[in-house]
């Protein structure tokens, strides 16, 4: 069987049925049998957006995502958007076309190490050099991509073995030396981490990211409510546990709310389950090292200990681990302690010129609006940190975005990504005007594939997030205004999609319910003050 049908072949063994993608002359084998295949292929404008596309389907189908570029440029846009899945532990597999394989490195045309470039931020991956290796190396690259800590996996295919002929054999197992994720956590020091909680009496659980990629979010509610204790979150960790729980005390780091990292800091125990404790989350190192004793839960051991020292490290999969330790947990009293933590939310007045959109309204009237299995995806920027701090995620609603490399232009991509997974739910993509423009191209692939996610716009005529942050350290502004930008809504229509632009507060429910109630792909743009910011 020809390699190119056998490429097919696997994908269907992997239940695949969506690739997002470019086509190239050094894939067109590969394309030809997809065209002769039941894969759907989603055609994307630049390759970055493929990238960003598979991560926001596979976040929300529990999938892994899959994509597929040509040889040189085609491979080297997809850098950034590998670099964004490998921050945030997304599944994906990536396949990239070669050239030729007697060529490699002699510099011929479209030839670039892709596999040397990726290696810095991928979990794995494969230069294809017989094609009898070909089934095993997809066999392989799935499981590494969904097991213990997920992640990016790259196969490089050279052009002429695509149409190698081999025997067709699908693995049926998987045997990878030196990897072996651990799952279930070492008994003693889960015992250690639920004597040390019972001792404390200012106990918290910070939720990361982690906590929704082992799908433990029922786990997580079970034992933060048997063990009474206040539950914070990363900015990944948004929706580890529903922001309506009585337990939820908010979004912790440089963008998070007072109380939340008022009780972070005032902890006497911290349980981290599946977050990096990265530099956004805590500010600085070491804060917790005088006062609190830290239990860590992760699956990847290499997190553990690499920020702030842990107490009681306890490697696996939270799921599993939270499982057993809600079999072991007993109640805690520290109703004191959420008194005192509550004590500390800052209730701040939003003051505004009369009728003005206040984008942090626009976002909670939205977040009533919506469906309870919602998708919400931000952007990065002021328009991020607008939706996470407002958005209530409860019940089966998501909200995604790039959180640990930060990529502007990841949100409409991904909705279109997250459209395309989940035909039946509402799906909303909020961005910038200057993340908007790093892939408002994406509309092409937005109305072909015949999606209609909700897309919404702040307009602050800028770059928000870093105007804020020249004012924060009293720095003159620079190189952040975006004055010529087009008519967002006249280029949305040329695309054939609904447009308006909303510049009363007074008429943001109305768009809102409309908006929402069409069937069709709408998009809004709401015209806010250079002034804002994002707390």
């Amino acid at each position: 069987m020809k390699l190119s049908d056998v490429f097919v072949r696997c994908l269907q063994e992997e239940n695949v049925d969506v690739v997002f993608g470019y086509p190239g002359a050094a894939v067109i084998d590969i394309y030809e049998s997809l065209r002769a295949s039941s894969i759907h292929h989603v055609l994307v404008r630049q390759e970055q957006a493929a990238v960003h596309s598979a991560s926001g389907y596979a976040r929300t189908t529990n999938k892994v995502g899959v994509c597929l570029a040509t040889s040189g440029p085609g491979a080297t846009n997809l850098i950034t958007g590998i670099a964004t899945a490998y921050m945030d532990s997304i599944p994906i597999v990536i396949f990239t076309g070669q050239v030729k394989l007697q060529l490699i490195g002699r510099d011929v045309f479209q030839e670039v190490d892709i596999t040397g470039a990726t290696e810095p931020f991928i979990k794995h991956s494969y230069l294809v050099k017989n094609p009898k290796d070909f089934p095993r190396i997809v066999k392989e690259a799935f499981y590494i991509a969904r097991t213990g800590r997920p992640g990016p996996v790259l196969i490089d295919i050279p052009m002429d073995l695509q149409s190698a002929q081999i025997d067709y054999n699908y693995p049926k197992e998987v045997k990878i030396r030196g990897y072996k994720p651990t799952v279930e956590g070492h008994m003693g020091q889960i015992k250690k981490a639920i004597k040390l909680l019972g001792q404390s009496e200012r106990p918290l659980i910070c939720a990361g990211g982690g906590v929704i990629l082992a799908h433990a979010k029922e786990e997580l509610k079970k034992f933060a409510e048997l063990a009474n204790i206040p539950v914070v979150h990363t900015l990944m960790g948004l929706g580890s546990i529903d922001t309506t729980s009585s337990l939820y005390f908010g979004m912790i780091g440089t963008h998070g709310f007072k109380h939340s990292n008022w009780a972070l800091k005032n902890a006497d125990t911290i349980l981290f389950i599946g977050a990096r404790i990265a530099d956004r989350a805590v500010t600085s190192t070491g804060i917790f090292d005088e006062k609190a004793s830290i239990i860590h839960i992760d699956i990847d051991p290499a997190e553990i200990g690499k920020i702030t020292s842990a107490n009681i490290p306890v490697v696996g999969d939270a799921k599993v681990i939270l499982e057993e330790m809600s079999n072991q947990i007993k109640p805690i009293d520290t109703n004191k302690w959420q008194e005192d933590i509550n004590k500390n939310r800052e209730v701040k007045e939003e003051v505004h010129p009369e009728d003005a959109i206040n984008p942090k309204l626009v976002v909670k009237t939205l977040s009533r609006l919506l469906k309870d299995d919602a998708v919400i995806v931000a952007d990065v920027g002021q328009n991020q940190f607008w939706t996470v701090r407002n958005m209530e995620i409860y019940d089966g609603r998501q909200l995604i975005c790039s959180g640990g490399f930060g990529t502007m232009g990841y949100s409409l991509p991904a909705a279109v990504g997250a459209s395309v997974g989940n035909k039946n739910r509402q799906v909303v993509s909020i961005l910038g005007d200057g993340s908007f423009q790093m892939s408002l191209f994406e509309l092409g692939t937005l109305v072909q594939e015949q999606v209609h996610p909700l897309v919404i716009l702040f307009n602050n005529s800028g770059l928000g997030m870093v105007r804020e942050l020249q004012r924060k350290v009293e720095l003159k502004e620079h190189g952040v205004a975006l004055n010529c930008n087009p008519d967002f809504t006249k280029l949305v229509e040329a695309y054939g999609i609904k447009a308006k632009t909303i510049s009363k507060g007074s008429d943001v429910e109305a768009v809102l319910k409309e908006a929402l109630a069409s069937k069709e792909a709408y998009f809004l743009e709401f015209i806010v003050s250079t002034k804002e910011s994002t707390l």
